[in-house]
């Protein structure tokens, strides 16, 4: 059997001649007498429409808009008695495939404009299917695509865990061996935390300030640091030795791409407003404000922390010396609010 052809006339003999002719050719042929039958037949099986032009109630011309808003992309042939180049021409600008008067003298031709019809009609069958499967394995890749980033960052976040875990665990056990450092990491991560909340910092903020803090002082891990313990004032050299400690432990997150805010925190928390800081003696408009609020915890923690070679600060003591370099080595504002939360808590680490 050939292709499936739905064809409508309201003259009787003339659509049975159609019909037969259609079936000599082996087509399948399903045969109407108006426009609104060819409404209620048309699907996606037919592979042509033949259709008459004047037929009462609604004409071809009606019928082929309604075909169109179907959207079946399905060639429609006008068939008609009236051959003017008018109907012609409102034929093509409707959409019709193509135009035939009737009646049907060449049947060869007739067939001809039959078979580039269906062609036409497999043609854009074909590019459908080819379009819903490229659209298919599109959404196919972009699923798997997205599965595999999920599994991607997945591994990448419990890497970075990992890897946060045991820098943490190297330094913990490094400052356990000092008891003059014991507890100064986690105390000043706290200290950076309580007031990144006092000041509301920016939720996404809080985790690069934590990891901050947690190795702003990484590069003691490899520099003897010893002279520390020591009773008495360090020498020049024992401070040009602490001194080196930001760019030692820069230089050790460098390698974690994932950590490049922190690293650049973690060269520049001995810096100054006043530009007399270390290492690199950046002032206040390089410093942004996570280096600035881990400045000022670092220094309170270590003015309150008891050392060999000096006695320790109280809280009241510690501000005061805040408030004396608010503006020069300090964030003015920053240090204000860091009082208000060190003075006003009813339990801290340093008295």
């Amino acid at each position: 059997m050939g292709s499936k052809i739905l064809i409508a006339d309201d003259d009787d003999l003339v659509r049975m001649a159609v019909e037969k002719i259609l079936l000599m050719f082996n087509h399948e042929v399903i045969a109407v007498s108006s426009g609104r039958e060819v409404l209620e037949k048309v699907n996606d099986d037919f592979d042509v429409i033949l259709l008459d032009i004047n037929m009462p109630d609604m004409d071809g011309f009606e019928t082929l808009e309604g075909i169109n808003n179907k959207k079946l992309d399905i060639p429609v042939l006008f068939l008609t008695g009236a051959g003017s180049m008018d109907y012609a021409v409102k034929a093509i600008n409707l959409g019709a495939y193509d135009f035939m008067t009737k009646p049907i003298e060449d049947l060869e031709l007739f067939h001809v404009k039959i078979r580039r019809a269906i062609e036409k009609r497999n043609y854009v069958r074909q590019e459908k299917i080819y379009r819903q499967s490229l659209e298919e394995e599109v959404r196919d890749k972009t699923r798997e695509l997205a599965e595999k980033n999920i599994l991607l960052e997945k591994y990448s976040h419990h890497l970075e865990n990992a890897t946060v875990q045991i820098m943490s665990s190297l330094q913990a056990a490094m400052e356990e061996k000092d008891e003059y450092t014991a507890g100064h990491t986690r105390r000043v991560t706290e200290y950076s935390m309580m007031l990144a909340e006092k000041i509301q910092l920016p939720e996404e903020e809080y985790v690069i300030l934590r990891r901050a803090s947690q190795f702003h002082d990484i590069g003691k891990l490899v520099i003897d640091l010893s002279c520390i313990q020591k009773p008495g004032s360090l020498t020049a050299e024992e401070w040009e030795l602490i001194r080196k400690h930001p760019e030692v432990g820069a230089s050790i997150i460098e390698p974690l791409t994932f950590m490049e805010r922190e690293r650049h925190i973690i060269r520049h928390h001995h810096e100054r407003l006043d530009g007399k800081g270390y290492p690199d003696g950046i002032g206040e408009n390089d410093l942004d404000i996570l280096t600035r609020i881990i400045t000022i915890a670092d220094s309170y923690d270590a003015m309150t922390s008891r050392r060999n070679y000096r006695r320790n600060l109280t809280r009241v003591e510690a501000v005061a010396e805040l408030r004396n370099c608010a503006g020069t080595q300090f964030d003015p504002e920053l240090v204000e609010e860091f009082a208000e939360v060190v003075l006003s808590a009813q339990s801290l680490y340093k008295q």
